[in-house]
C-alpha cells in the first residue's frame, strides 16, 4: 500500500510539474489590411489587399512553434470592418496585433523605398516595433494614431512592407519569393519576442 501510494505521488508529481513548466501558448494576430471592395494601393495589377493576404497567410502556413497560435482578423477577400477587426482582437485577448498594408507615396512612380513600422504609446509595442524594424533594414519605427494600433487591448503594431509605387518593391512584394521572404522576416521576429 506504501508503494502504491509512493508511485501516485511521484506521478502527481511529475503531472504538476509538466504542467507548470510547460509554455503558456502565445496567441498573435495577423491583420491583412484592406480586402473584398476597399482594394488599398492599386498600381499595375498590384493589389494592396491581396498582398497583405498573402503574406499574411504565408506566416500562418510557415510557422511551426506549436507554442505559437497565428490568428489571421481575414482569411479570404472580405472586408471585415475596422470595429469588427478589433472586436475579435479584443475579444481574442492575444499578446500582440501585426496589421500588414503596403505604402505609397503621392508620386505615380517614386524612388521612396522601404518598410516603414507605426506602433501605439505603449513599452511593449514599442519594444516589438523595433525588433521587427530591424528585420527590416532598420526602417523608420514612429507612433501613430490609428484604430488598428488604438482601439486593440494589447501591444499593436501596423507594418507598411513597402512602397507600391516603387518599381522594384512593387515586383519584390509581388512575387512568391518576396512575400514569403518578408512572412519570414516577420515570423521570426514573433519567435524571438
Amino acid at each position: 500500500m506504501k508503494n502504491l501510494l509512493r508511485i501516485i505521488s511521484v506521478v502527481s508529481l511529475g503531472v504538476l510539474l509538466s504542467f507548470s513548466l510547460s509554455k503558456e501558448k502565445k496567441v498573435v494576430v495577423i491583420d491583412a489590411g484592406h480586402g473584398g471592395s476597399d482594394l488599398g494601393v492599386n498600381r499595375e495589377n498590384f493589389i494592396e489587399k491581396d498582398i497583405v493576404l498573402k503574406v499574411a497567410k504565408k506566416i500562418k502556413e510557415l510557422n511551426k512553434n506549436s507554442n505559437l497560435e497565428i490568428v489571421l482578423t481575414r482569411e479570404d477577400d472580405s472586408y471585415p470592418s475596422l470595429t469588427d477587426r478589433t472586436d475579435k482582437i479584443n475579444q481574442l485577448k492575444p499578446d500582440l496585433t501585426i496589421s500588414l498594408h503596403v505604402n505609397s507615396s503621392p508620386k505615380v512612380d517614386s524612388d521612396k523605398k522601404g518598410a516603414e513600422v507605426y506602433y501605439k504609446r505603449d513599452d511593449a509595442s514599442k519594444s516589438f516595433a523595433d525588433k521587427l524594424a530591424s528585420k527590416f533594414n532598420n526602417c523608420p519605427v514612429m507612433v501613430k494614431n490609428l484604430h488598428m494600433l488604438r482601439v486593440p487591448e494589447n501591444p499593436a503594431v501596423l507594418l507598411e512592407l513597402g512602397f507600391a509605387n516603387n518599381k522594384e518593391e512593387r515586383d519584390y512584394l509581388g512575387s512568391e519569393k518576396g512575400q514569403t521572404e518578408t512572412a519570414e522576416k516577420i515570423l521570426s521576429v514573433i519567435n524571438e519576442h
